[in-house]
């Protein structure tokens, strides 16, 4: 019963192995052979959000071998690499929380016109007679 339940995990690590093509074929093989499989699949897939990022977004354990960050054997160097890398994250998470607040903030104020807008013309059609 343990071989049962461990073939899908076993069959997913295979295919993120060989990437972002080899899903896309399990995908359409799915979908030749019994549609279902196929359309399966593709909701797998955009569910794991495996259609949308590459290899090197999808996991943390295997970002040293997918996207080829080795040790470059310079234990100061690599401690300032993964440190520079760190930080980097750090501010573009910090930026694209800043480009939602300001996109929130434009929408607040594009709300807040429609709402002036609204309530100035408000009192106008109310005076106005029943055609």
């Amino acid at each position: 019963m343990s071989s049962v339940a461990t073939w899908p995990s076993q069959a997913e690590s295979w295919l993120d192995q060989r990437g972002k093509g080899a899903w896309l074929a399990a995908m359409v093989l799915g979908f030749i052979l019994f549609w279902p499989a196929g359309l399966a699949l593709l909701a797998y897939m955009i569910w794991s959000k495996r259609m949308f990022f590459n290899a090197c977004s999808q996991s943390r354990r295997h970002h040293a071998r997918a996207c080829g960050f080795k040790s470059s054997g310079n234990s100061a160097f690599d401690a300032y690499k993964a440190d520079t890398l760190r930080r980097l994250e750090e501010e573009q998470h910090s930026f694209e929380a800043f480009l939602q607040r300001l996109r929130e903030s434009k929408d607040k104020m594009e709300f807040d016109q429609f709402m002036e807008d609204r309530a100035r013309r408000a009192p106008e059609d109310s005076g106005a007679p029943a055609a």
